[in-house]
Formats: C-alpha cells, sequence, structure tokens
C-alpha cells in the first residue's frame, strides 16, 4: 500500500461517527419498510438487499471511468471482488435476520466482528491473539448465547423465529468480517477508497440482483414509501455508513473501526424504542451487556490495536 498522510485524529474520530450513526439507522429503515409493503420473509429482505446495492452502485456509475485509466495490481481487483461477495451476502443474510428477531439482538450479534476478526487475523494473518483477547472472545460468545437465550421467549409479532433471526445475524458478523478485511487488502494493493467502493459495490450488487426473484419477490409493485425508504438505506446506510468504515480501515487498525462499529446496537436499540417503541426483554439487555464487554475486552487485548496504517 502507498504511504498515506496520517490523517488528524479528530478526523478519523468525525469519520467513524459519521459511519456509526449512519448505520444504526439500517434497521429502522428496513422495520420501516417491512411495514410499509406488509410483506416479509427472505423474499422481501433480498428485494432490500439488492435495491440498496444496485442504488449505490448506480450512483458510484461515472467513478468507472476513472477507474478504468487508474494502473492498479490485478490482486487489488481480486480482493475488492471477493468484499463485495461478501458484502452482498452479509447483508442478505442480515436483513433477512429482522424478520425473525428484535433489532436489539440482531444488531448486538451482527456486530461482534471484532472477535472474528481477531480470529481471522490470526489465521491468514499469522497475528496470534493475545490471552485478554482469547478471555474477551469467551466472553463475548456466553453473551451471544444469553441473548439467543432470552429472545427464544419473546415470540410477538417481531420476533417470529429468533433462533433463525439471530442465527442468521451472527453468520452476517462472519461475512462482514471477511468483507472488511479483504477490502483494507485491496486498498494496501492500491486502490482508492473510491475505486474500491465502486468495484465492491457493483459486485454485490450483481450478486443479489437476481435473488429476489428466486424467492418469489419482484421490484415493482410496492407502495412508493418502501422505495423512499430503500433509497435511504442505500444513501444513508451504504454509501456513508459503510464508506466511513472503508475509509478508516485503510489509515488504522482493523479491531479499532470494528470497536467503532460497537456502537450500532446501542444507536439501533435507542432508534428502535423511540420510533417502534421496541423495548429489549431483560436477558437479551443483560446478555447485549456482557457480549459488548467481552468484545471491548477482545480488542484492548489485541496488541496491534494502536497500530496506524
Amino acid at each position: 500500500m502507498s504511504q498515506r498522510e496520517k490523517p488528524p485524529q479528530w478526523q478519523i474520530g468525525l469519520i467513524l461517527t459519521l459511519g456509526v450513526a449512519a448505520i444504526s439507522s439500517t434497521a429502522i429503515f428496513v422495520r420501516l419498510a417491512t411495514a410499509a409493503a406488509e410483506v416479509s420473509g427472505v423474499g422481501f429482505s433480498l428485494f432490500l438487499a439488492a435495491s440498496r446495492l444496485a442504488i449505490a452502485a448506480l450512483i458510484l456509475l461515472p467513478t468507472w471511468r476513472k477507474l478504468i485509466k487508474t494502473p492498479v495490481q490485478r490482486s487489488a481487483y481480486y480482493y475488492a471482488i471477493a468484499a463485495g461477495i461478501c458484502l452482498a451476502l452479509h447483508i442478505a443474510v442480515w436483513i433477512t435476520s429482522l424478520s425473525f428477531t428484535s433489532i436489539a439482538a440482531s444488531t448486538t450479534l451482527v456486530t461482534t466482528n471484532p472477535i472474528w476478526v481477531a480470529l481471522l487475523s490470526w489465521w491468514w494473518l499469522g497475528e496470534k491473539p493475545t490471552r485478554l483477547t482469547t478471555i474477551g472472545i469467551i466472553i463475548a460468545l456466553s453473551g451471544g448465547m444469553a441473548i439467543a437465550w432470552g429472545d427464544s421467549g419473546n415470540l410477538s409479532h417481531v420476533v417470529t423465529n429468533p433462533i433463525l433471526g439471530d442465527t442468521l445475524a451472527l453468520i452476517g458478523s462472519w461475512l462482514v468480517s471477511l468483507y472488511l478485511l479483504l477490502g483494507r487488502q485491496a486498498q494496501q494493493k492500491g486502490l482508492a477508497i473510491a475505486n474500491y467502493i465502486t468495484v465492491a459495490y457493483t459486485t454485490a450488487a450483481l450478486v443479489l440482483l437476481p435473488l429476489p426473484s428466486l424467492f418469489g419477490s419482484g421490484y415493482l409493485g410496492y407502495p412508493k414509501l418502501v422505495y423512499l425508504y430503500v433509497f435511504g438505506i442505500a444513501i444513508v446506510s451504504q454509501l456513508i455508513g459503510h464508506t466511513s468504515f472503508n475509509w478508516a480501515i485503510g489509515r488504522i487498525s482493523p479491531t479499532l473501526v470494528t470497536l467503532a462499529i460497537l456502537f450500532e446496537p446501542i444507536g439501533a436499540s435507542l432508534l428502535g424504542w423511540l420510533i417502534f417503541s421496541e423495548i429489549p426483554g431483560k436477558f437479551v439487555l443483560f446478555g447485549a451487556i456482557i457480549l459488548l464487554f467481552g468484545v471491548a475486552t477482545a480488542v484492548i487485548g489485541n496488541r496491534k490495536s494502536t497500530e496506524i496504517y
């Protein structure tokens, strides 16, 4: 990766804060779109996921002209394409999880990625986690089990299949961890942030576009309000939220970026309470506290968490 001038700390903090605020709105947009459409399930979730990436890719279309003229290692494109595939699968399974479990449980489980980033860094980059990181992983996994147990008794009109929803959210966390690390590699190989997100988001859109029809859902015929919420997801959650984290992960340690993402469940749950009066159960809150404490411990235990790239 070419040497980048170290950004000021206030700039990094501002962009990460903006990213957290943006992605915290995702679950709210999804729930609002689902209510407006009066439809739920895998097909509609895939419609939301595919539309989100397609709109983002169309907005980035002018970047392709500059991208073609930019000399970059071929491997950078491979990493960006692989990241886009992981992003597509992540968004598909996570948005689907919101049809089956609560906002609090889904967003808490999907933001366990610091754990998986630490493990992937050990396997992929040879960065063995410290003892404190290992302890944090165990604590966090215990919190995740508490969330699943506490949510299993919450069979409301929103939480219809909590075990399935929680499992999908956890898989989404694994996929987004791969997405972040692959995106970091793509930028280290020379892709500028604008070029990287253009390749990754377009790849994700192409992967997702055929899927809704396979599950009985199309792209037309929904109320106008649904499309307004989809546009909000594309602009706020994808282009602002995800791009903020992609920018940051090319400049600071991945563990610091994933630490910032831990604030998403707090923001999303607060918005869920204000907009939907969705109050998480006691065990879900207790499990979330344990999980977040464990993830924070794992991040602190990573000796390279303060490394600047």
